[in-house]
């Protein structure tokens, strides 16, 4: 007759591990965590997300409707909504990371979907993944004290719900923005005057900002003339969305003199359809002065704008940057113009005094 054997445990002989004195079922229980989360409930988050990214997408109707979506209720408002609603109505492992991957889900899908370009999708991304990881964090501190509000869960709620607001009528951060550059050309002052008196030839930007991130770039450019009525129209890199089946449209700026003098020029922008949507540009003032005795001039471009996109501590300091790399690239441009002219005029009157050492040689011979 065969023995009956006990049945197999892990550990000792009282089903314990063998470390720690635990028996089998607490370690059983301390694996749980571990185990992977029920088909239904992964299918429960799946459908929450999608349910946030559709009704989100119905609130940037409204948005548009409402003429807010350049406020902080869209940069804000939007990606804590999404997030939210994820957190109140599915119930994942972490609220942290379903927020950001339905924030990253919606991003993508705002190309195609929205017809959003290239530069809002990288310029709105920080900001949208930011508010989403503080309105995880809190969910998922509350889900850790079960639900008890206290000052770490609520603080970040109401700080994102206050910045929200921010250009929809409570409240506003100053918007009128002046930025500079200033570069020293190896040119005299009248050579200075004659190089932003012509057409402007425009380069490639040498900025690693402005070769990166897909802004406009100017093409090329029609009009001379500082004295007041003269203008410029410049023709940029068309509009190009992530929508589907998308056609480029064309951009163009046209800025005319109103102010002039002895050395310096002032350009109102009166018509733009190339940085609208993303501020409102107002003029380019340009001035001038010999430095060194004459021989250089010192150039210097001031651009004189309105934020239009909120929030404003974070768009403001990003479009600030931008522009100020914007003023140095057309401070680079007409240095670079005055500069060969200042050089082709050198190579010009030293031909002359060649010819003449070379009458004079012939001459003694």
């Amino acid at each position: 007759m065969v023995e009956e054997s006990e049945p197999y445990t892990a550990g000792g002989p009282d089903g314990s591990d063998g470390s720690d004195g635990t028996d089998g079922t607490d370690a059983a229980q301390h694996r749980r965590p571990d185990r992977p989360a029920p088909p239904g409930n992964a299918r429960w988050v799946l459908a929450s997300v999608l349910l946030a990214l559709f009704a989100a997408m119905g609130a940037v109707r409204i948005l548009n409707t409402g003429e807010l979506e350049q406020t902080a209720l869209f940069y804000v408002g939007l990606p804590a909504f999404i997030a939210l609603a994820v957190a109140l109505t599915a119930r994942p492992k972490s609220a942290t990371g379903t927020a950001v991957a339905s924030v990253s889900v919606g991003l993508a899908l705002a190309g195609p979907l929205l017809g959003e370009g290239m530069v809002c999708l990288l310029m709105a991304a920080p900001l949208f993944l930011l508010v989403a990881v503080l309105i995880g964090k809190s969910a998922d501190a509350a889900r850790r004290r079960r639900g008890r509000a206290n000052a770490v869960v609520v603080l970040p709620l109401l700080a994102v719900f206050a910045l929200s607001l921010e250009g929809s009528g409570a409240w506003q951060m100053p918007r009128a923005e002046t930025v500079s550059a200033t570069r020293t050309v190896q040119a005299t002052p009248e050579q200075v005057a004659r190089a932003l008196a012509g057409e402007p030839a425009f380069d490639d930007p040498a900025p690693v900002f402005l070769r990166r991130v897909p802004f406009p770039r100017p093409l090329h450019a029609t009009g001379t003339g500082l004295d007041v009525g003269d203008s410029r129209s410049v023709e940029f890199t068309p509009r190009r969305t992530l929508a589907v089946n998308a056609q480029a449209t064309p951009r163009a700026m046209v800025l005319t003199v109103t102010r002039s003098g002895a050395a310096h020029a002032v350009f109102d922008v009166t018509e733009d359809t190339t940085l609208a949507r993303w501020l409102d540009l107002r003029t380019a003032e340009v001035s001038w002065r010999a430095v060194d005795g004459g021989r250089s001039t010192e150039l210097t471009w001031r651009l004189h704008y309105h934020r239009t996109y909120d929030p404003g501590w974070y768009f403001g300091p990003l479009q600030r940057y931008g522009m100020t790399q914007a003023a140095g690239y057309l401070a680079d441009t007409f240095t670079t113009t005055a500069e060969t002219t200042a050089e082709t005029t050198a190579e010009a009157g030293a031909e002359p005094a060649a010819d003449t050492a070379a009458d004079a040689v012939g001459d003694a011979r």
